[in-house]
């Protein structure tokens, strides 16, 4: 009787009906937050940019290398007279993903990746590349809704 429970299939969890994997669910979106973090530092609560520009170097190389350009300018620029576009990094995460959780990617690769997951949340992050201002637009849930477990983590992928 042991022996068989140790051999069955883990409980992966119910099944979530989704009609389009690719379609964002559970939408969150932080423009109150942003709105509330600009108005203290046009507000001069926010003594300088050094407060809230403070990207790591990990989320600065992603932009550069897996960014994609936003149609907006800095926030914190503008005050300076600058004129730096943003960028908009995509990170995704989620226990179903195994080693690649965690991971910047292209957006277009969203498309392709929601349909071999069940579910898996993105984060998509504002940068700039000048002043190193950086926050969190939105995030949501992709993924087609059969629970499954994450894929095998490859031999040769170092720690």
């Amino acid at each position: 009787m042991i022996g068989e429970r140790a051999r069955s299939k883990p409980d992966l969890g119910a099944p979530e009906e989704v009609a389009d994997p690719t379609r964002p669910r559970r939408v969150v979106d932080y423009a109150l937050r942003k709105r509330s973090t600009l108005h203290s530092l046009y507000a001069g609560r926010v003594f300088d940019g050094a407060d809230i520009c403070d990207a790591d170097p990990y989320l600065l190389k992603a932009a550069r290398f897996h960014g994609t350009v936003a149609g907006e300018m800095c926030p914190v620029c503008r005050l300076t007279g600058g004129r730096e576009a943003l960028t908009h990094v995509t990170y995704i995460l989620g226990d179903q993903l195994g080693h690649i959780s965690g991971a910047a990617v292209d957006p277009g690769r969203l498309v392709e990746l929601a349909p071999q997951f069940g579910e898996f949340r993105v984060h998509v992050v504002e940068v700039c590349l000048t002043c190193h201002w950086n926050h969190l637009v939105t995030s949501y849930v992709l993924g087609d809704g059969v629970p499954r477990k994450p894929p095998p983590r490859p031999r040769d992928l170092i720690d």
